[in-house]
């Protein structure tokens, strides 16, 4: 895997991943940013999301869940000190579809969990404590 990543101005950087997707990363107004798009900090917290909702949907459809939607609302705890790194991260999953078994909801979350995130298990072994809980939604 591969990425680069170009300074643009103060302190906005253009970011292109190996496969060829670009994105803009900023600082905050008072460290010289326009806000013009997310924190590398916010990006990793995204990423973490992303990996997770990637193996909850991956989950349910092998288990011939009717999963229709999946939310993953995530909030972080970061250290006072310089590096100011994760300490806590809650990964919130809400989980919309039909008929939606609680028991097969329940063991995707932990799977990925336990298993199958990488950014997970990477933050994990850094020592960020990591929790996740999930509701469901029926349509």
């Amino acid at each position: 895997m591969k990425a680069a990543i170009q300074w643009v101005k103060d302190v906005s950087f253009v970011a292109e991943s190996g496969s060829g997707h670009a994105l803009v990363l900023d600082g905050a107004p008072e460290y010289g940013g326009r806000n013009i798009g997310p924190r590398p900090m916010e990006l990793l917290l995204m990423g973490l999301g992303g990996c997770a909702s990637f193996d909850i949907v991956t989950i349910l459809k092998k288990a011939r869940q009717q999963v229709t939607d999946v939310r993953a609302e995530l909030s972080a705890e970061r250290a006072d000190a310089v590096p100011a790194v994760f300490t806590k991260i809650h990964l919130h999953f809400i989980v919309t579809g039909k008929e939606l078994k609680e028991a097969q909801v329940k063991k995707a979350v932990e799977l990925s969990a336990e298993k199958y995130c990488s950014a997970s298990a990477m933050l994990s072994a850094g020592g960020v404590v990591i929790t996740h809980d999930y509701e469901i939604v029926a349509e």
